[in-house]
């Protein structure tokens, strides 16, 4: 069938086959579709308890740090998913404050992203035009780059993948910029501004505080390895002491999510040599049996985030539900599964 059919109809196809999967699940449970918002709010309270709790053991002495790193990175990826389908206005559709509530509270969770209010537009038109040079949200994130010690750096870096690469950043802003067809300069210059304060101010403030535990800790350590350990005051002590906390409950597992995120994300995402608009050339299944650490701190986003760019409007617990299904019919029309070799070719859709 799928050797008779144009990738337009290709695509039809899979999207019939995955939104009859969600409907007959919520035939068999009504209450995925009468309590949608109520799900959502759920799914917030609990992981931003999770997320408390867990740095409040900490704090007591209760559990040990490396215990404390990954719950609270799990915990902050059920917000990530949860952020994304916000943005496509799965919840608290017809109540707009509540729907901006979630995602503020989504934000400072997990202070390391673009504010959800700018990412919002970055992610409609990556949906748009995926893989293109005017996706700007999977370009920031390392997607079309050569593999190497500078990405992956820059994967778990957000401010990095800007300081390591000024040109590209600027001539990728541009791009989108220019696509998005500003009516005068005027107009080019107000969202060039937003792009410039996409992190402000809480991206700003995690980089600051996060860059400043790094640099600490570097020089620390080399005065130790010369044998002239740092010599503290009491306040400065005390100063090292907060970052060593906020660390391990906050700027750790923030780096430990986006990291396994962006990594599993900018190599399903392909990018360069992609027709504009086809799906079927957009994404692949990426779930080998390696990538399981990964996906544990990104929520599966490798087997199921392909799924929401053939039906975007299912949210992501629906996704992992219906998953079986959706593969099926991704796996029948084309849709590649575990093409490893785009690691090396710069995430280009082109086999050679």
């Amino acid at each position: 069938m799928s050797v008779t059919l144009s990738d337009a109809e290709k695509v039809a196809h899979i999207k019939k086959v995955i939104l009859q999967a969600g409907d007959e699940l919520r035939a068999r449970h009504p209450w995925l579709k009468k309590h949608q918002d109520a799900i959502g709010a759920t799914i917030m309270a609990v992981s931003l308890a999770g997320m408390i709790g867990t740095a409040t053991l900490y704090y007591h002495g209760l559990i040990a740090w490396w215990l404390c790193i990954p719950v609270v990175a799990i915990f902050a990826s059920f917000i990530h998913e949860l952020e994304h389908d916000l943005i496509h206005l799965m919840y608290f559709r017809n109540t707009p404050w509540a729907n901006k509530l979630m995602l503020w509270l989504g934000w400072i969770a997990r202070p390391s992203t673009v504010s959800p209010f700018v990412r919002r537009d970055l992610h409609l038109h990556h949906h748009k035009h995926s893989g293109t040079e005017t996706d700007l949200e999977e370009r920031g994130i390392t997607n079309g780059e050569r593999w190497g010690l500078k990405r992956l750096i820059m994967t778990g870096d957000n401010m990095l993948a800007v300081y390591l690469r000024p040109k590209e950043t600027f001539r990728m802003v541009r791009a989108y910029i220019a696509s998005k067809k500003p009516e005068n300069h005027a107009a080019f210059k107000a969202m060039a501004w937003e792009q410039r304060l996409a992190y402000f101010p809480l991206g700003n403030l995690y980089y600051l505080v996060w860059h400043s535990f790094l640099a600490y800790w570097a020089v620390a350590g080399i005065a130790m390895l010369i044998g002239s350990p740092l010599q503290l005051s009491g306040t400065a002590q005390s100063v090292v002491n907060g970052l060593n906390f906020l660390a391990v409950v906050w700027m750790l597992p923030s780096f430990l999510r986006t990291f396994c995120l962006h990594f599993v994300s900018s190599n399903m995402h392909y990018y360069g040599d992609v027709e504009d608009g086809n799906i079927l050339q957009q994404t692949q299944v990426l779930n080998p049996w390696w990538l399981m650490p990964f996906q544990l701190f990104c929520f599966n986003f490798g087997v199921t985030h392909a799924i929401h760019h053939f039906v975007v409007k299912e949210p992501f617990y629906i996704r992992q539900w219906t998953a079986p299904a959706a593969h099926k019919v991704m796996r029948e029309m084309g849709v590649r599964f575990n093409d490893t070799g785009t690691f090396g070719r710069a995430n280009r859709y082109r086999l050679a």
